[in-house]
């Protein structure tokens, strides 16, 4: 047998001791790519280690996707999957790595056809995340590396020390502190390059994303009320959407609406986007990425959203748990940078720095917190 990667089997420590918290009894579904192997491999042999009743493994790839969408009929894509519903409802964790072997791989099949799937699986998706404690993660490939304008060992170690080398723990305790301020706070106030947006949370609350659901995590969340979003916004980096870029998006804020959107590429896709149904132009997230690991922008919203001195916002569906009443199909998170520095450590020209207010008060400049967490 072959030599295991140790940063691989710590992967799997983190993913079942700290994120799921597994305990003996349990079953769980693990679902990845086929080049997820190693990990699918190690994260098997440490549920079976500790206990477990079910071991449920699916193997996927976008090849498979593929074939599924180019050839299911409509009434096939209507089709309700029961046996994933039975399934889904006989676990009590979920786990689901993303080990893409070509991000592209869909480009060509109908979008209608995705949606409309999506849309009969909700219901599978809306039980697993109230009822399953679950983690997404990611397994490097060649392909992220390239999106990510990274060698394949470069990309490793950057997935690895965004999970393995820090210590969720102290994080999950630094962010509680933070996402008490949040709570508390009535007005968030954006500066930076391009950038002058007030948003209104007085009543919303924060989440605290300090290492559960996601791999890599860190970040802190809260919603914004639906009618007091006002200003400006430029993202420092491409908004993605199904395969697409979106390049130097700026979005106008009035009474909480976006009441103009533009970009120098795909602004007429974009405005089709944002006018799918009459929650996609409301804010229906506000985060803060809190994981100074992740230091570069890689096309992988599991990452980016994460970026230590970024923040983004999510136009579309919010999180009930935080006070959201925004409701839409879209749910499309977009990341403005605000640390100082030359530009060419960021990944992109745009990037000048910028402030975080809460309320009256500077909690963070140039991505550096002011404040003691």
């Amino acid at each position: 047998m072959s030599l295991v990667d140790p940063r691989v089997v710590k992967q799997a420590e983190v993913l079942v001791n700290n994120s799921l918290k597994f305990k003996k009894g349990e079953s769980c579904v693990v679902i990845g790519d086929f080049a997820a192997k190693p990990l699918m491999y190690e994260i098997y042999k440490l549920l079976l280690k500790k206990g477990a009743k079910h071991v449920r493994l699916h193997w996927i790839s976008y090849e498979i996707d593929e074939i599924y969408f180019k050839n299911a009929s409509n009434a096939q894509i209507k089709i309700y999957p029961e046996l994933e519903d039975y399934e889904m409802k006989k676990m009590d964790c979920y786990i689901r790595i993303g080990s893409s072997t070509n991000t592209r791989g869909l480009s060509n099949v109908v979008a209608e056809k995705i949606s409309a799937r999506q849309k009969v699986t909700r219901p599978i998706t809306d039980y697993r995340v109230e009822n399953t404690r679950w983690v997404v993660t990611r397994f490097p490939t060649e392909a992220q590396a390239q999106e990510a304008d990274m060698s394949l060992s470069e990309y490793e170690d950057f997935v690895f020390n965004a999970i393995n080398k820090v210590d969720w723990k102290k994080k999950f305790k630094e962010q509680e502190k933070l996402a008490e301020l949040l709570t508390k706070t009535k007005e968030v106030h954006v500066v930076g390059h391009k950038t002058d947006l007030r948003l209104g949370k007085k009543g919303r609350s924060a989440e605290n994303a300090g290492g559960e659901n996601n791999m890599p995590d860190g970040e802190v969340f809260t919603s914004v009320v639906e009618n007091q979003a006002d200003g400006f916004i430029t993202y420092t980096y491409p908004a993605l959407y199904m395969g697409r870029e979106f390049h130097n998006v700026r979005l106008e804020f009035k009474t909480g609406k976006v009441v103009k959107a533009t970009a120098d590429k795909g602004e007429n896709d974009l405005n089709k986007i944002l006018d799918m149904d009459k929650g996609s132009r409301t804010i229906g997230e506000l985060g803060i990425g809190n994981n100074f690991a992740v230091d570069r922008f890689t096309k992988d919203i599991l990452f980016d959203e994460k970026i230590g001195g970024s923040i983004h916002i999510a136009l579309g569906k919010g999180y009930k748990e935080t006070g959201s009443k925004n409701e839409s199909a879209l749910h499309w998170d977009m990341i403005k940078d605000l640390r100082g520095g030359p530009a060419s450590t960021r990944g992109d020209s745009s990037t000048r720095g910028g402030e975080l207010w809460f309320d009256d008060k500077l909690v963070q400049k140039d991505g550096r917190w002011l404040i003691k967490l």
